[in-house]
């Protein structure tokens, strides 16, 4: 806003020149804009035209005088405060001025300099409080009559966009579901070509994943901890990546001195490799104390009994017990009897003793390391399957490569794959399946 617009704007009203004259003199040092008219009718027309914010008559004009003027001025342009000069002591006048004209103050002439400007600048700034208030009683009303169209609105707005908030977090929960299930099978996948550095009779991973997945099944572990153990068991022996093949087929329980610091090394190290995946930091910390031992003799830390993570203590019995029937702890492989009374033997040693009954029970019960034991499972050869039928296990091939995701529906198409690629290899395949009814429930447990 310029300081022109910014000026209050004044209108002195006087039939006698040299009284305008005098009444700008005293004014000119004041931050007004100054109009004059020498008559009623000039004045109004000039308020016809012009925004003025205060009229200052002379009482006594020929034909509309003072009080006649304010009075018009008062029903055109109420907002305009008005002031009355006059320089006779007449009782009457004034008193019309002030009833008909509702004037704001009257001055007698001849005035005070100094009075009159006090007059001019208290009345402006009255003027200025009081549009200031009516601005602010407007905002006010239209504020509330805009609070109250929303609130007559906001209930179903927040219905709507409760709605889409749920309808986001469902998508986000299904994409999230599906990252946590590709994490897993990126796992297996990778487990997979781990085991190409074994011998066929070593390749453990497989077991030891479905040891721990039938734990938590029976258990009814919570869905996080079965997934992180199910990515731990994938990856236990990440750690041995580096190592030649003589120390990767050498029993643990043969290893000289070096090759032990070697070894102990490996759970460390598994963890440190996939610090830098955020989804696999809760399985890592599994595979950093999967070798830790009930009563503190293990590595990498030494810890004892309950200090040591529950699913690396379940993780160490699947390890255990699958490595010890592949020659990898001793120099002679058990059979799987043997291989379980050698975990009852150490329950309170190496093995939780509560966790290594349950865990001999699932065992000796299931098998779940040798078959899917579970109700409607039907193990068929390729030429078998049909349609729509879907895998309940893992399907490897005989290199240890894995082919097929547990949890994947089979269609024509991959049927024929599969029968392909025995032809290619000149091998046969066994697959564990379930029809697409019996499915439902136990089928997403494997996934």
């Amino acid at each position: 806003m310029s300081e022109a617009a910014s000026r209050p704007t004044l209108l002195l009203v006087d039939d006698e020149e040299y009284v305008i004259s005098a009444l700008r003199r005293v004014l000119r040092s004041e931050p007004y804009e100054l109009l004059n008219a020498s008559s009623g009718a000039d004045a109004l027309a000039l308020l016809a035209e012009r925004e003025v914010d205060l009229v200052v008559s002379d009482a006594r004009m020929p034909g509309m005088d003072g009080p006649s003027l304010l009075a018009e001025v008062q029903q055109r342009r109420p907002g305009t405060l008005r002031i009355l000069l006059t320089g006779a002591t007449d009782l009457d006048t004034s008193i019309r001025a002030i009833n008909q004209g509702q004037i704001y103050r009257y001055l007698s002439k001849p005035w005070n300099d100094d009075e009159l400007r006090v007059t001019l600048r208290q009345a402006l700034a009255h003027q200025h409080a009081e549009r200031e208030h009516q601005r602010l009683e407007r905002l006010t009303l239209e504020q509330n009559r805009r609070l109250q169209e929303l609130n007559a609105s906001l209930e179903e707005r927040v219905r709507a966009r409760t709605a889409e908030l749920q309808q986001t977090a469902d998508m986000l929960d299904l994409a999230y579901g599906d990252l946590r299930h590709s994490y897993v099978t990126a796992t297996e996948v990778f487990s997979a070509l781990l085991n190409q550095r074994l011998p066929r009779d070593r390749q453990g991973n497989a077991q030891v994943i479905a040891l721990v997945r039938a734990y938590a099944a029976e258990h009814r572990l919570p869905e996080t901890d079965s997934r992180d153990l199910a990515m731990a068991a994938a990856l236990y022996n990440l750690g041995k990546l580096t190592w030649n093949d003589h120390l990767l087929n050498r029993p643990s329980d043969l290893l000289h001195r070096e090759e032990r610091e070697r070894y102990c090394c490996y759970p460390a190290q598994g963890e440190s490799l996939l610090m830098a995946l955020e989804p696999l930091h809760d399985a890592g910390r599994l595979i950093r104390h999967h070798q830790e031992r009930w009563n503190g003799t293990g590595f990498p830390d030494q810890l004892r009994g309950e200090e040591i993570p529950f699913g690396a203590r379940l993780l160490k019995l699947a390890v255990d017990f699958v490595e010890l029937q592949c020659g990898l702890v001793l120099q002679r492989p058990l059979p799987r009897a043997d291989a379980l009374q050698f975990l009852a033997r150490y329950a309170g040693r190496l093995y939780d003793p509560t966790l290594c009954e349950a865990f001999i029970d699932l065992c000796t019960r299931q098998e779940p390391d040798l078959q899917d034991a579970a109700p409607g499972v039907m193990a068929v050869d390729t030429r078998r399957l049909e349609p729509g039928m879907i895998l309940v296990r893992n399907l490897q091939a005989d290199s240890g490569m894995l082919l097929l995701n547990a949890g994947k529906q089979l269609s024509r198409t991959l049927i024929d794959k599969l029968i392909a690629f025995e032809a290619s290899e000149g091998a046969r395949y066994t697959l564990h399946v379930r029809q697409p009814e019996a499915a439902a429930g136990p089928a997403k447990e494997q996934s």
